[in-house]
């Protein structure tokens, strides 16, 4: 039986939202496996689906820039929001999305490439931690580029133009006018910004998390003590609002909630004078998937152990 400790039962909680009893047993049927955990409190009813990433847990910045048909997205990390206003750190972020903006969106390539200072991005990272003296990681980057069309940006919680917490691309295919597309593009980012899609459409979703979904629906399902055949149209059903809620098609549009996605893209269409097609989108949210450094938190051990 694997240790249950106050530091597992805290990560659980901050994941899922459960009560701290509700997270250690949790722990405790699952044997400290916390993704298993995750799926247990769900098929219980006592936690939300779970989240992609966990807690923002690091600071910095995220930066965004587009040229025509080709944007360019990147977070850069520091220890503190202090670091984050500093002029000399939002400077170096401001470049790294430009030079972002000239590559393919791999990240090692993008430390590689030659920085302006005569230095290259690496070594410019390293001398920028050295004179402001705290830890800085150029976490990940990535690109879409179109053929005929626009890729558009939005930036959330902008800290000054392009730089921010939550940064947005997305690629517009159309040979419309490019003014009205990079209109809708914007909306669209903004909508992405808010509503936090993981795939494009129900092709795109990963295979192993509609299995892990469909699951725990079974399970869900399995409690209401009804037949196989009706607990199987049950989770047909449920999956359907599960793709609704992650593929940014078929979600309610935030601009428009009497439409999806799907269905405002062919009314702006019309508009823009030729069919669209979204070609891809990204979402960059600051510190996502980054662990949060412990916090003392002894009133809720306290909790636990007297739970025990």
């Amino acid at each position: 039986m694997a240790e249950i400790t106050a530091a597992l039962v805290k990560e659980l909680r901050e994941s899922t939202g459960a009560g701290m009893m509700d997270c250690k047993k949790a722990l405790m049927e699952n044997d400290g496996d916390m993704e298993a955990s995750v799926d247990w409190l769900r098929s219980q009813g006592l936690a939300a689906a779970a989240k992609k990433a966990g807690r923002a847990a690091s600071e910095g910045l995220v930066g965004v820039a587009t040229s025509g048909a080709k944007g360019a997205v990147v977070e850069l990390n520091a220890e503190t929001d202090f670091v984050a206003r500093n002029e000399s750190f939002q400077d170096f972020a401001e470049s790294l999305v430009q030079i972002a903006l000239t590559g393919d969106g791999d990240v090692e390539t993008l430390k590689a490439a030659d920085h302006p200072s005569g230095d290259n991005v690496a070594e410019h990272l390293t001398q920028l931690i050295s004179t402001i003296g705290e830890n800085m990681d150029l976490r990940r980057s990535a690109v879409l580029e179109v053929e005929n069309g626009v890729v558009s940006s939005y930036m959330h919680n902008a800290m000054k133009p392009g730089l921010g917490k939550i940064g947005v691309l997305v690629a517009l295919e159309s040979t419309g006018d490019a003014a009205a597309l990079d209109a809708l593009g914007k909306q669209l980012a903004m909508h992405v910004a808010a509503a936090s899609p993981l795939a494009l459409t129900r092709d795109d979703v990963d295979a192993g998390d509609l299995e892990r979904e469909r699951n725990i629906l079974m399970e869900q399902a399995r409690d209401s003590g009804k037949p196989e055949e009706i607990i199987e149209k049950m989770v047909e059903g449920r999956l359907r609002k599960y793709y609704e809620e992650i593929c940014l098609l078929e979600q309610t549009y935030v601009i428009d909630t009497d439409n999806n996605v799907e269905k405002a893209v062919e009314a702006a269409a019309k508009e823009i004078g030729a069919p669209v097609s979204i070609k891809g989108f990204v979402r960059f949210a600051l510190g996502e998937g980054v662990e949060k450094k412990e916090e003392d938190f002894a009133a809720e051990v306290a909790a636990v152990a007297g739970g025990s």
